[in-house]
């Protein structure tokens, strides 16, 4: 059984993966019910349906690439049971336009998977 640094870790590559497929129904089963995700912009998206819908309206648009986020640290409570992950996100479309920044994401073991609560992305160059 992986550490769960290295599980965390190999769960950030996997979505990062599906993202770059624009595979947003792969996305689901490793968000919690009650996600929530503040992208770079500020807005607030409420619920795992909600992030999966809005995922998919960004892989509908004919110019996005991908997103990459790059994982920096990884810090696990006391308990084992959950996590703080701090990285580096680019975003990529098509005629070579990047926007980048930093995240927060804060994960939760549940049933023996790592699964995410909460992720909060800062844009800080366009």
């Amino acid at each position: 059984m992986p550490s769960a640094d290295a599980a965390i870790r190999a769960k950030r590559k996997l979505t990062n993966r599906l993202i770059a497929a624009h595979d947003a129904p792969r996305l689901r089963p490793h968000m919690t019910d009650d996600m929530l995700l503040i992208v770079g912009s500020g807005e607030l998206i409420q619920g795992a349906d909600a992030v999966i819908a809005a995922f998919a309206g960004q892989f509908a648009d004919p110019a996005f690439v991908t997103y990459v986020r790059t994982t920096e640290t990884v810090e696990i409570t006391a308990a084992g049971d959950r996590a703080a992950e701090t990285g580096r996100w680019v975003g990529s479309w098509k005629g070579g336009v990047e926007v980048s920044g930093a995240y927060m994401a804060a994960w939760r073991a549940d049933r023996g998977q790592w699964i995410l609560e909460r992720e909060l992305y800062v844009t800080l160059s366009e």
